[in-house]
């Protein structure tokens, strides 16, 4: 169950497409399920799985032909110890056009289907043009290692962070975490005993590169630290 409130002004939010396409590039596995099986693959080492799947659009009448069906599982789970730490599921739907095996160094010609994007406010279908018109967001391969450090190693910030939240947390909060970051802005997930809610704190302006990052969160850092508003909520 989720908490009633949010921030006063929205944050910007990536699009359906750039958050599938950031899912798979931060991916370190999937379920890929055909007609014949079902295999967990893992270990990507950092290369996203659509360079492994050469994505092609439905051709006229392919229908009459058969071509197993393919249909690609990943799971977005917050790198933090939150509550409810899946963030997001996406499939991706298709047929295979050439043979899929998993020690080939080649790529395997899939009919893409449709991409599905599931998240807490619901399903949502992007086609071919708009996935591969889209950019993953520039944290997404580091955004583990950014929320853990700071969570792990700047526990005092992320109380601070507390102070930019709208409206202001209640002594119902007895935790709050980081769950997400990406261009806009860092996610807190704020913890009472019956739920949550999370509050996106935007930066300054959105990112074009990680190198952009490191301004960005100490901005956030001067504006909380120059807020009146204290708090004395867990970490």
């Amino acid at each position: 169950m989720r908490m009633s409130g949010a921030p006063a002004t929205p944050a910007a939010r990536p699009t359906d497409a750039e958050r599938i396409r950031s899912i798979l590039t931060a991916a370190h596995s999937m379920t890929l399920i055909t007609d014949e099986r079902r295999t967990e693959v893992r270990h990507f080492d950092g290369s996203d799985p659509m360079g492994r799947l050469h994505l092609h659009p439905a051709e006229p009448g392919g229908d009459a032909e058969y071509r197993p069906t393919l249909r690609l599982e990943f799971t977005d789970v917050a790198p933090t110890p939150v509550r409810e730490r899946v963030r997001a599921r996406v499939t991706v739907l298709g047929r295979l056009l050439t043979p899929y095996s998993d020690g080939s160094a080649d790529s395997t010609c899939v009919e893409f289907g449709q991409a599905v994007l599931e998240t807490g406010h619901g399903l949502a279908y992007v086609g071919l043009e708009e996935l591969e018109a889209a950019r993953p967001d520039p944290l997404a391969p580091y955004e583990a290692g950014m929320l853990t450090h700071l969570l792990d190693d700047h526990h005092d910030l992320v109380t601070l962070l507390l102070r930019l939240v709208r409206p202001l947390p209640t002594a119902a909060v007895v935790r709050a975490l980081p769950v997400a970051m990406d261009r806009y802005g860092i996610t807190l997930r704020l913890e009472d005993r019956r739920g949550h809610r999370d509050v996106t704190l935007p930066f300054p302006s959105p990112l074009d590169e990680v190198e952009q990052s490191g301004a960005q969160i100490q901005a956030l850092f001067a504006a909380a630290r120059r807020s009146s508003h204290r708090n004395t909520l867990p970490a």
